[in-house]
């Protein structure tokens, strides 16, 4: 089938593996929407009908190749669960590259309307569901009290690892992650409130 008769998914995954495949090639600096279009055998205005900017075609090329862990971690222990939860997100933005996250965080900084697209994607793809897990099955083990987890608690480990990419460039290596659960994450689940009766 030629190109330019694609349509639906098919047409779309073209477009997100030609700029997957770009990233990695030129980076986010030197990605352009032609360079895309052309990659995945299409037009530019193909391209802006479903992502407006170049961040929001980018993040959406991490979301669909970038490699994404659905079980939650079960190691019996809090701290150990939390630990390899941290390490999963870290292999997933180096699976991605800090700079191609470094430069969609930036762009979208001066743009009001990329910003609000990528802040609807991020709050849809990060509801701390695996932190809630965790946390539930330590206190069913007895190993913490029950706790009503608030949502930006549960939010903490890719928030953070998302903060360190942005302003440093590179996620946290594996001593920062230790750091982090130990002294934020692990003491703010501590601190939550216990559930209403």
């Amino acid at each position: 089938m030629e190109m330019s008769r694609r349509r639906g998914v098919r047409l779309e995954h073209a477009i997100l593996d030609a700029a997957w495949d770009l990233l990695g090639e030129v980076g986010y600096a030197k990605l352009t929407m032609e360079a895309v279009a052309a990659r995945a055998g299409t037009s530019r205005p193909v391209i802006h009908r479903r992502w407006a900017t170049r961040a929001q075609l980018a993040f959406a090329a991490v979301e669909h190749r970038a490699p994404v862990e659905t079980d939650t971690p079960d190691t019996g222990s809090l701290r150990t669960d939390l630990l390899t939860l941290m390490e999963r997100l870290v292999r997933r933005v180096n699976a991605v590259h800090g700079e191609v996250l470094a430069g969609i965080a930036a762009e979208t900084a001066r743009d009001p309307e990329a910003m609000h697209a990528l802040r609807g994607r991020l709050a849809a793809t990060t509801q701390g569901r695996h932190v809630t897990a965790i946390v539930q099955r330590a206190a069913e083990r007895g190993e913490i009290p029950a706790v009503q987890l608030p949502a930006r608690v549960a939010r903490l480990p890719t928030d953070l690892v998302r903060n360190e990419v942005t302003l440093y460039g590179q996620p946290p290596d594996r001593k920062a992650i230790a750091e982090i659960v130990d002294r934020i994450i692990l003491p703010a689940i501590r601190e939550a409130p216990t559930p209403s009766r």
